[in-house]
């Protein structure tokens, strides 16, 4: 039986290992290099390290590097105030349009993924004007992926979902990379990162208003351990990689259980504390092949483009093994 073919996109910091790198670039079409920022008059903030490195191994396997351009600002966190003041004004919109599309070129990227988040409900026009804007401005053969939050309905409410209009992005971008994860996360109640129920909620609403041959659906590459009972504002889950969740349950004899309607794995287990009156007691869950399984088949059922992996700084042998077996990847670049 053929293969389907799919897009896999997958986001690194500049300052990634490289020899995960290397063994991951294999299994992507798209490397997104995280991220630039911007400042106030529309000029932009670079990441973290040297990305040079980053884009000439993307081209030495052949992945499409694509510069993640943010909503961030030089305290290293996404501004709801800078976005709506560039994208409110047309001068500094325009201008950040053109000084995205000068760096892509300058420093050889093969296109733009565009993450502005906690974007004002007002904005949402000025938002997606600006994509279709960007994407005039790289030209032709550089598409611009657009990152969305994970949306139910067109009205859903609050700050992280009210910018994103997808029908408008959809159309405005060449590609939309759904944000399906994060149910679970650092300062949140102990979930799934990715229940697969909800991302089902997700893109059942998706693809009534993007072409299904535009949607890149997100999958985490991580889990959290969250220190029970869990206090809301106080209580702070830590982030574990999928292989060293499943070490740490076999340090403390942890039975990994799995949750058939969330489709992901999790297990307790205590601390060791000096004495047994300290133990506290803690719930992790994150990703494992059935579960990186469960939601790669996502994207055939539903009839999607690509996946998205946030992110590939650790290495997860298991999802990389199964998307090459359910999936043809797709290459753009010749390269190894």
């Amino acid at each position: 039986m053929e293969r389907r073919p799919l897009s896999v996109n997958g986001y690194a910091y500049p300052y990634i290992d490289r020899e995960i790198l290397r063994k991951t670039l294999p299994y992507l079409t798209y490397l997104s290099v995280f991220s630039y920022g911007i400042t106030e008059d529309g000029e932009l903030l670079p990441p973290a390290g040297d990305d040079a490195e980053l884009v000439a191994l993307a081209g030495e396997y052949g992945a499409v590097p694509l510069l993640v351009l943010t909503s961030v600002t030089e305290r290293g966190t996404f501004s709801s105030e800078r976005a709506a003041a560039i994208l409110s004004d047309p001068v500094r919109r325009t201008a950040l349009a053109q000084n995205a599309a000068a760096v892509v070129r300058e420093k050889g990227y093969g296109g733009i993924d565009v993450d502005f988040e906690y974007i004002p409900a007002e904005n949402a026009a000025d938002y997606a004007a600006f994509v279709a804007e960007l994407r005039a401005a790289v030209g032709e053969g550089y598409p611009v992926f657009a990152a969305l939050a994970p949306k139910y309905s067109a009205d859903q409410q609050g700050l992280l979902y009210q910018g994103h209009d997808y029908s408008a992005l959809g159309e405005a971008a060449d590609a939309a990379l759904l944000m399906t994860y994060e149910w679970g996360y650092t300062y949140g109640v102990p979930l799934p990162v990715s229940p697969i129920n909800e991302v089902r909620r997700v893109l059942d609403y998706a693809v009534t208003e993007i072409d299904r041959d535009k949607i890149f659906m997100g999958i985490p590459n991580y889990g959290y351990d969250w220190p029970l009972p869990y206090v809301r504002g106080e209580t702070r889950a830590q982030s574990v990689g999928n292989t060293a969740a499943v070490e740490r349950a076999l340090e403390r004899n942890a039975a990994i259980e799995y949750d058939e309607t969330a489709q992901a794995p999790f297990y307790n287990y205590y601390d060791r504390p000096q004495t047994y009156a300290d133990a506290v007691e803690h719930i992790v869950w994150f990703e494992n092949a059935r579960s990186a399984d469960a939601m790669l088949r996502l994207a055939a059922e539903y009839g999607l483009t690509g996946a998205g992996v946030w992110n590939i700084m650790r290495y997860f042998p298991a999802l990389w093994t199964i998307a090459s077996r359910l999936y043809t990847i797709r290459k753009f670049l010749s390269g190894k």
